[in-house]
Formats: C-alpha cells, structure tokens, sequence
C-alpha cells in the first residue's frame, strides 16, 4: 500500500492510501478498513487511479458540502449588495467616474508602491 494525493470534500489535497486493484481484490477487508479509518482509499490500475472508496462518514460530508457553498455564497452576495447600496458607495463610485485618467494614474501607481 502506498499514498496518493487528492483532494477531499473541502478541496484540500490530501494524502490518501492508495491500493492497486489486484490488492483491493485479494484483501477487500483491508481496504475497507482503511477506507473507514482513513476516510478514504483509492484502487490504481496500472499505476494511475481510476476509482476512490469512501467511509460513510466521507460520503456524507461530501453530500452535505455540495448544498452548503451555494447559501454560504448568497448570503455572502445578499450583504456584499447591501454594503454596495450605502450612500457612502454611491458617492465613491460616482468619484471614481468622475476621475480623470491621469488620476487614475497616479492613483494606480500610488497603490502599486505602497
């Protein structure tokens, strides 16, 4: 058994127990095992991955992780709105129209070198 990097539900890489396919047929225990300790393993076949078991702890947060992001998203979007609909960004953005191009410029620059 050696490992393999991949990314988990939350897309961080990690370091999964890679087992090749003639290994998870003979010893199909084991990988389970491994899956359920490890949260998951993946089968290779010539040297290339082609499939990943999961525990049913993993499985599940996958499937909650799939409904999560685009809320956390909307609400994110529903305040960044709301801050956008502020008198105070009103006028800063009508600033930023009104600025010539050399201020922008300078502007530009001005960022850039701090």
């Amino acid at each position: 058994m050696t490992a393999l990097n991949l990314r988990h539900f939350r897309g961080d890489e990690v370091e999964v127990p890679e087992f090749s396919a003639t290994e998870a047929k003979n010893s199909f225990g084991r990988v389970l095992d491994t899956a359920y300790s490890q949260g998951m393993v993946a089968i290779t076949k010539r040297d290339r991955a082609t499939a990943v078991v999961l525990s049913l702890d993993a499985y599940q947060a996958l499937i909650n992780a799939q409904s999560r992001p685009l809320s956390s998203l909307s609400h994110e979007f529903d305040d960044l709105l709301a801050s956008m609909q502020t008198s105070a960004a009103r006028d800063a953005m009508l600033d930023a129209f009104d600025t010539s191009p050399d201020e922008m410029a300078q502007a530009a620059l001005a960022a850039v070198a701090r």
